[in-house]
């Protein structure tokens, strides 16, 4: 074996031989066998003809050589030999080292000499690789393992935020100068494998990393992969590069930090396994370009995350299973992040068609198959989706008579629509063909677009040969489709689990297609488990047939969430509608009356409109009926017979609202809105039924919600309802729990319930109202100063329910100049109830206010409340123990009591003031017997405003005293209040 070292110059050591022979004397012997040639002994042998490999042999041995060391004059490998990289290899400044196409470089690692082992080109040395696509130079590591050693590093002596001569983080590299023309050398046709070695637990290795490197280097064609690091980092420099590939690097495929300012053009990055990010740039923005940048996630994450004030310009961006399209860590302006002309949306998913073609790579040999597919044109023969292939639809894609489009589960086909032709993008199965979408709760089918935006394409249309009112073969609105026959039991298929956004292209002022368009489709093709989300017309549209469909999503579907004409008389079940955007109605029925069923329908608004529209002899059965937040229930456009429509057994009403409770759970749709927001219900109207909530909803109040006489409403621990009120609404915003009724609320300290606004102002509803059947000085059907609330009888035992661990925030909505809604109040509640472990906090007006009653409660912490903490008036006559009473900012008085005095009770009283004011005020009558007072920090303790008599006051025994600051030690522990203030 020949072997070469580089260190410091080029040595050979070869091996000297000692052969030994000896001779017979007898000449009867047989001849001793030929000599054979020796090829590495140094010796002329056997049938050489020269010295070893330098005459006649053959057999010679691949010679290897190790570099290690320092190269100080230019060097030239040989790739026809074999090269061990151990330690470090430097070429220093005024060097070149210059590795021709077909080398392969193997570093040869010792466990624990990772980090030392690595090819550094110096500030002022030079490099030139001279791959070829069919003979690429090779960067690898013996192991074969991620992190194995610390890849190529060229320290250049250009611009870096750094400065002039920075010292790197590894190895005591030199960098960074004036001259952003630098030269370093020239790469192309370059792969890198298995580098990444840690440094430390902060600090790795990448497989290319470029300290301030000058835009006179040029590097073209590299391929980075299995890295434990970054695939390529640059630190400032002004280099630009192209054509790289970046496969499964765990940190980042892209890095850069120090102001770079160069440009990447044609970059693809793969991620089959954990891993980081696809860019992280970090520091001054320098505003560096990304060309065409193309990125693939088989296994989710983040693709572009900038820190600090980084930035970039990118075009030709085209992102692929990824969480998260941009992340501003640090927010940092997300303006310094420019995506095809416009600020970065870290809303956008930025999918869409490949903008560089994974063949330029095929030159790397990797064993990951990246595949892209395009749909356009027709399809007359069977064809089956691969689910691991994106595919991108170009114009409209027909599958014709006779031919199956099969659809697997985690299938995603993305119209990838120029603008002007959104109306000429859509897949369509025509009258003969078949469909077969086989997604999964835990794989939907998704069909979407590029541009994430509404009206974007064409969405899905079928053609089937059931009857419509339009005849046989009619001819659709749009692409000259071809429907309608006399087989009501056709089959075109069959349809689970899909997604399908952004469909709705305009065709023009008045036609739009919708997300699913039925024509004449029968009822022998299956439709099952359909969201349709964000487009511009209507979610589904029936256009006759007699196909059946069940478990629909539909959320914002701009006109019509259910739309049906030319006579369909299917049945639709278990639809959940939700308007959170500006849309038309639920459901729009015109034309013949064939009377449709729809089976549990679910319809939730936030933004008001029309529920259900009939035109002209329209109608449907419909049972289990739930809609809230409408303005309108039901509406007969063209005087069509209200009779057509019956609603749970009995003719449509429009005086009705039919806010009843949800026939359909949110939550059987997970599937499809995978998000927080869509994991949400919401409150308004009458319950008139028992419901219990759900904790793992978030509940959204939208103007008054009120529990009837004889419902029940369970609120388990842990739920939290979120009051979203438009400016002049606060007042119509509250939960009213009316005569009659009942409230459980089931907090516990580790999850209690919350009642909060969704602009977290003080003032911005009304809180939680209770009414009951318990005496008050107004008397019997007392009617309350809001809503119209009907309280107070003869049953001082009254029971309207029990509230534990309960935080009320932000209430108080003003009512008129004299009248505010309060945290928690009470008409007339009975003894029967229970109010335990109760915080209100941040109100405009009252914590808690008693119109009379005899409830009692306990454990209340009461912070900031603006009027009074505790307020009663009615001859309130119950129990409050252990109250905590916290002023920090402006407010009235820790306990205000008016009118009668049926001599309530408060036992254990704290309260702290850092803002002076009144504690305890007594109007009238009014009057309480006070144990286990505390005041801290108030100017006055004890005010009687209508010089009613103190008497009536009794604290600690005794009468009470104004000029007594009772400032006894604390009687309540705030801590005990964790739960509410942690």
């Amino acid at each position: 074996m020949k072997t070469k070292i580089f260190k410091i110059s080029m040595l050979f050591l070869a091996a000297t031989a000692l052969v030994f022979t000896s001779c017979s004397s007898d000449d009867n012997d047989p001849a001793p066998p030929p000599v054979q040639a020796t090829c590495d002994d140094g010796i002329q042998n056997g049938d050489e003809t020269g010295v070893d490999c330098g005459g006649s042999c053959t057999a010679c041995p691949t010679p290897t050589t190790v570099l290690t060391g320092s190269i100080n004059e230019d060097t030239e490998l040989d790739a026809s030999e074999t090269y061990v990289l151990q330690g470090s290899l430097s070429v220093e400044a005024g060097a070149t080292l210059t590795i021709p196409a077909g080398t392969t470089i193997t570093a040869e690692v010792e466990s624990g000499e990772e980090t030392s082992t690595y090819i550094v080109v110096q500030k002022g040395g030079m490099i030139d690789i001279q791959g070829t696509a069919s003979n690429p130079v090779i960067l690898t590591s013996a192991n074969g393992q991620p992190g194995d050693w610390g890849g190529l590093v060229i320290a250049g002596d250009a611009t870096t935020t750094e400065g002039v001569d920075a010292e790197a983080e590894v190895g005591g590299i030199i960098y960074g100068g004036t001259n952003d023309a630098d030269n370093s050398g020239s790469i192309d046709y370059l792969i890198i494998n298995y580098a990444g070695a840690q440094i430390n637990s902060e600090s790795q290795y990448n497989g290319l990393t470029l300290y301030a490197v000058g835009s006179g280097t040029t590097i073209s064609n590299v391929a980075i992969l299995n890295g434990t690091d970054d695939g390529v980092e640059f630190f400032g420099g002004t280099v630009s590069a192209s054509n790289f590939y970046l496969e499964n690097n765990e940190d980042d495929a892209i890095d850069w930090t120090e102001g770079w300012n160069g440009t990447l053009t044609n970059a693809y990055v793969v991620h089959t396994a954990g891993f980081s990010t696809v860019v992280e740039a970090d520091g001054a923005n320098e505003n560096p370009s990304l060309v065409n940048l193309t990125a693939v996630s088989t296994v989710g994450g983040t693709a572009l995350q900038f820190k600090k004030e980084s930035g970039a310009t990118i075009t030709g961006l085209s992102l692929s299973g990824y969480d998260t399209s941009v992340l501003m860590s640090d927010n940092g302006p997300l303006a310094n992040v420019q995506i095809e002309g416009a600020d970065a949306n870290p809303n956008l998913s930025y999918v869409g068609a490949p903008t560089v073609d994974i063949e330029l790579f095929g030159w790397v040999n990797s064993a990951i198959v990246i595949e892209e597919s395009q749909l356009s044109g027709s399809l007359t023969t069977d064809l089956t989706l691969d689910p691991s292939v994106d595919y991108f639809l170009q114009g409209s894609f027909s599958v014709e008579a006779g031919a199956t489009l099969t659809i697997p589960a985690g299938t995603r086909i993305v119209a990838d629509v120029e603008s002007g032709e959104e109306t000429s993008t859509y897949i369509v199965v025509q009258k003969g063909g078949m469909i077969d979408i086989q997604g999964t709760a835990a794989n939907p089918v998704v069909m979407t677009s590029s541009n994430e935006q509404p009206g974007d394409w064409g969405g899905l249309v079928i053609a089937g040969d059931a009857t419509t009112t339009e005849g046989v073969d009619a001819e659709a609105e749009v692409g000259g489709i071809i429907y309608g026959g006399t087989n009501d039991a056709d089959n075109s298929g069959s349809i689970d689990y899909l997604i399908i956004n952004y469909a709705g292209a305009q065709i023009n002022s008045e036609s739009q297609y919708n997300g699913l368009t039925l024509y004449a489709v029968g009822s022998g093709t299956t439709i099952s488990n359909v969201a349709i989300l964000n487009g511009t017309d209507d979610g589904v549209e029936f256009f006759g047939g007699t196909v059946s469909a069940s478990n629909f999503y539909l959320e914002n579907n701009e006109d019509d969430a259910i739309d049906w004409t030319e006579g369909w008389n299917g049945t639709l079940t278990n639809a959940y509608v939700l308007h959170t955007a500006g849309f038309s109605t639920v459901v729009e029925a015109d034309g013949a009356n064939e009377n449709p069923s729809l089976v549990n329908l679910t319809a939730v608004s936030t933004v008001g409109g029309t529920a259900l529209q009939f035109k002209k002899e329209s109608g449907a059965t419909i049972t289990g009926l739930s809609l809230s937040g409408y303005d309108t229930s039901v509406l007969m456009s063209d005087n069509g017979p209200l009779a057509n429509v019956q609603i749970d057994g009995a003719t449509a009403d429009p005086a009705e609202t039919y806010e009843n409770v949800a026939t359909v759970n949110i939550n059987d749709f997970a599937w499809a809105t995978g998000n927080a927001e869509a994991q949400s219900a919401t409150l308004t109207g009458s319950l008139s039924t028992t419901l219990t909530l759900d904790p793992s909803i978030t509940y959204f109040l939208n103007q008054s919600f009120s529990v009837e006489d004889g419902a029940t409403l369970n609120i388990p621990a842990g739920t939290t309802i979120i009051a979203d009120v438009e400016g002049g609404n606060e007042t119509n915003t509250y939960i009213v729990v009316q005569k009659g009724g009942t409230i459980n609320v089931q907090g516990t300290a580790a999850n209690p319930v919350v009642m909060t606004s969704s602009n977290e102002t003080p003032g911005d509803w009304g809180g939680l109202v209770i009414a009951g059947k318990a005496t008050t000085t107004e008397g019997v059907d007392a009617e309350a100063e809001v809503g119209g609330i009907i309280y107070g009888g003869t049953e001082d035992d009254d029971n309207s329910g029990s509230i534990e661990y309960l935080i009320i925030n932000y209430a108080g909505a003003q009512i008129n100049s004299e009248s505010q809604y309060n945290g928690l109040t009470l008409y007339a509640v009975g003894s029967g109830t229970t109010i335990d472990n109760v915080a209100i906090l941040n109100g405009t007006d009252d914590g808690v206010e008693f119109f009379g009653g005899t409830v009692s409660a306990s454990n209340f912490y009461l912070e900031n409340n603006e009027d009074d903490a505790i307020d009663w008036t009615e001859g309130w006559n119950g129990t409050l123990t252990n109250a905590y009473v916290l002023h920090t900012a402006g407010f009235s008085t820790v306990v205000e009591a008016d009118g009668a005095n049926e001599n309530p009770s408060l036992v254990n009283l704290t309260a702290v003031s850092t803002v002076g004011g009144t504690a305890l005020q007594f109007k009238k009558e009014s009057g309480a017997t006070i144990t286990g007072l505390s005041l801290t920090g108030y100017d006055t303790s004890v005010l009687m405003s209508d010089n009613g008599p103190l008497a009536n006051v009794q604290i600690e025994g005794a009468t009470a005293d104004p000029a007594e600051t009772y400032n006894a030690a604390a009687t309540v522990d705030v801590a005990a209040f964790s739960w509410a203030t942690n």
